[in-house]
């Protein structure tokens, strides 16, 4: 497959780059800072820029099999202000892939967006909005966006996120009922997320990942 991953160069997104290149797919990485991503590989499209700009993104889904949205704030600016990111890059994504006729589009937001926040507990609720209130806003209003258009979505709403190694064994806790708070690698996202992305699976799924 050719894959466009946004949001490339750095956390889950870095960890789908590396794992997209393992399983022989060509990658078309996308990020302010995609040159300093030190792989060198014919199969690695290397796309600096800013993922809110149209043209950028109309240069990045065309031909590719599916996209992977990956994207994550500085620590120092998460409780102190206010972000559009998530919805911006988001708005200016789904109709770049309309009009290249790319349907599959993955991505990422965490456990406690969307209808998820239901599943926190009254702990849970009061410290993310504490810490990270105003990024779950806008990543609310991306879900919006995606769930709103035509294309074929998968969103993947992980735990807690760690750094340890890649696994291959964890949760996909799919039906809402089943849904937890719970701790993953940012490797094992990206291991779902490359591998939804070859098998079509989880289209319109909004599935919990847990180890």
């Amino acid at each position: 497959m050719k894959l466009a991953v946004i949001g490339a160069s750095r956390g889950i997104g870095r960890k789908v780059v590396d794992y997209a290149l393992s399983r022989g797919h060509a990658v078309r990485a996308v990020a302010r800072s995609a040159e300093s991503i030190d792989i060198d590989s014919d199969a690695l499209e290397k796309m600096p820029g800013d993922a809110t700009d149209p043209e950028l993104l109309a240069r990045a889904v065309a031909g590719v099999d599916a996209v992977i949205l990956t994207l994550g704030l500085p620590r120092d600016i998460r409780v102190l202000k206010p972000t559009t990111l998530f919805s911006g890059v988001t708005q200016a994504l789904i109709p770049a892939m309309e009009d290249a006729g790319v349907k599959r589009l993955l991505t990422v937001t965490g456990f406690g967006a969307g209808d998820s926040v239901t599943k926190l507990s009254t702990f849970e609720r009061i410290s993310m909005k504490a810490l990270l209130g105003r990024a779950y806003a806008d990543k609310d209003l991306q879900e919006e966006l995606i769930r709103g258009s035509s294309l074929d979505w998968t969103i993947a709403r992980p735990g807690l996120l760690t750094d340890n190694r890649m696994t291959g064994k964890y949760q996909v806790l799919a039906s809402p009922e089943t849904w937890r708070q719970g701790v993953i690698s940012r490797a094992d996202v990206a291991h779902f997320l490359v591998d939804a992305a070859e098998d079509g699976s989880y289209i319109h799924g909004t599935p919990a990942l847990q180890r």
